[in-house]
């Protein structure tokens, strides 16, 4: 499924006291500004980040006093000092191929130890470890034990790096589609995970129930785009004991893409609303009054997606199901967690995982899903039942994202009364006018881009605060995936800079989310 507060030179307003609803606490973090230093403080921040950038895009020139000369890489001597480290890491990472906008005849000796020293860990294929704190010993109110209360507005910093992270985990299943949409098994697929702390351990498919129509097998089309099985995610676990140790836990993940095929976009227009339950529609036939209104249902179309299976691919749900039920009986007696997340449709999709593997077997681990862009699934009933179960549900928002706000109500049938649609849990919402790199006019395709997503929310500091000066994500992706939504000032600098926003090929540190970030102290 398709689909930030602009900085202005004008003068505004004062800005008032705000009082979070998420956290009432949040007063003595409120906003008190004046005019002139509402000004100033957009200028500053617009003028941090081309500097950033500029650090990070732009080689330094040699100081007088260092030796141009590259050392014979044939005769291999160990590094004496500090700068030397730095240039000896840097070359055996390949630079050149790693940062194609780099100069090619740019050495590691015209930058400074430093900043060689910060490329190599920001560009190295083992992934830092985020968050980097400790969170051990508070790790289920960052699983949303109650329900993150006091914890998103304004957004601390520890849940701020989990809930990035989680979202290039997304990114990362996004990547392996496009590396190969039409593989019938994961075999040879590009998977490289942001975090090198966890393993896959099973691919996901998502089936569609529906047959095409003719006009929809065009001579030319992909196999993919029509294909009824199409690979949509996988489980992952964490695989490191130093990460078990900092997170306080084993953590189980289950990452799901959104919309890509065409039979995925048909199942999304399928709005009505179905009981969860095999039967329940007969048994719904029977009901009177307002009784229907207490039965789960779901949309069609997601729940189709879901439970339906082909003799050579199974069902989205028993394949989530198996796996969990196989890794708990795995690692029985440690202390677990399981995270659905997922972008629009695996958004949909994680709150129908979340559902059922809640209820899969005995003393299951605390499940939560953190949603980024994800429209509205099913009634009031199905919102109920999640939170009985204690599924903990965090939304990550766009204001302008369009798809947040659907389906509405129900399309009625014959003989049924329409039933409203329900969103679930608590909701985090970013704004694409915040961010000082992003148009005022930015349209709604980059409202629901999930690296918009990750960009805001990596920016966020809470309602009413401006945009994080120091932000750690890189906007190169944002300029290769959302380039006419970016300024011109931030595309022009990057033009200058030696920077292709179009080039079609990602490199490999930025397929896994460590490319260099232009906002970094």
């Amino acid at each position: 499924m398709l689909v930030t507060m602009a900085l202005s030179h004008t003068a505004t307003p004062a800005l008032t006291r705000h009082v979070s609803p998420l956290n009432p606490n949040s007063s003595r973090n409120s906003v008190r500004t004046t005019t002139a230093s509402t000004a100033t403080t957009s200028t500053t921040c617009i003028k941090t980040h081309l500097s950033n950038l500029d650090k990070l895009l732009k080689p330094s020139q040699p100081k007088p006093d260092q030796n141009p000369t590259v050392p014979n890489m044939d005769v291999k001597q160990p590094p004496h000092n500090d700068h030397e480290k730095a240039r000896y890491m840097l070359q055996a990472l390949n630079l050149s191929s790693l940062l194609p906008f780099l100069h090619k005849t740019a050495t590691s000796d015209e930058m400074s130890p430093r900043s060689l020293r910060h490329l190599q860990r920001l560009l190295s294929d083992t992934s830092r470890p985020s968050p980097k704190n400790s969170i051990a010993s508070r790790w289920h109110m960052y699983h949303g034990q109650s329900n993150w209360y006091g914890l998103l507005d304004p957004l601390d910093e520890n849940l701020r790096r989990e809930l990035v992270r989680y979202g290039d985990f997304v990114q990362s299943a996004y990547h392996a589609f496009h590396s190969m949409p039409s593989s019938p098994s994961s075999r040879n697929r590009h998977l490289i995970l942001p975090d090198r702390s966890y393993r896959t351990t099973r691919s996901l498919y998502a089936t569609s129930s529906i047959t095409l129509p003719d006009w929809a097998h065009l001579p030319g089309t992909p196999d993919w785009v029509t294909q009824r099985s199409s690979w949509i995610g996988y489980v992952a676990v964490c695989d490191s004991y130093r990460e078990i140790a900092r997170m306080g836990r084993r953590d189980i993940t289950i990452v799901l893409r959104g919309t890509a095929t065409c039979h995925e976009w048909f199942e999304n227009l399928r709005a009505s609303l179905t009981p969860l339950e095999e039967g329940g529609e007969e048994g719904e036939e029977t009901q009177q009054g307002n009784n229907a209104s207490h039965v789960p249902k779901v949309a069609r179309g997601f729940l189709s997606l879901y439970k339906s299976a082909t003799e050579e691919v199974k069902s989205l749900s028993s394949s989530v199901i198996e796996e969990v039920k196989r890794l708990m009986e795995l690692y029985k007696g440690e202390e677990l967690s399981i995270t659905v997340v997922g972008h629009s449709l695996g958004a949909a999709l994680a709150l129908l995982v979340a559902d059922e593997v809640s209820a899969c077997a005995p003393h299951v681990p605390p499940v939560a899903v953190v949603s980024f862009g994800g429209p509205k699934v099913g009634n009031q009933a199905f919102a109920e039942r999640l939170e009985n179960r204690g599924v903990k549900v965090l939304r990550v928002v766009n204001e302008g994202d369009v798809i947040t706000r659907v389906p509405g109500i129900e399309i009625p049938r014959i003989g049924h009364v329409s039933e409203g649609y329900a969103h679930v849990g608590v909701e985090l919402k970013v704004d694409s006018k915040a961010s000082p790199c992003l148009r005022s006019d930015a349209g709604p395709a980059c409202s629901h881009d999930l690296e918009a997503y990750l960009h805001l929310v990596d920016g966020f500091a809470g309602t009413g605060q401006p945009f994080r000066s120091d932000a750690k994500r890189s906007i190169a992706r944002l300029l290769r995936h959302q380039r006419t939504s970016v300024k011109e000032i931030y595309v022009n600098r990057a033009h200058d800079l030696g920077f292709d926003p179009s080039a079609a090929v990602m490199n490999r540190a930025e397929s896994f989310g460590c490319a260099p970030s232009p906002s970094y102290r």
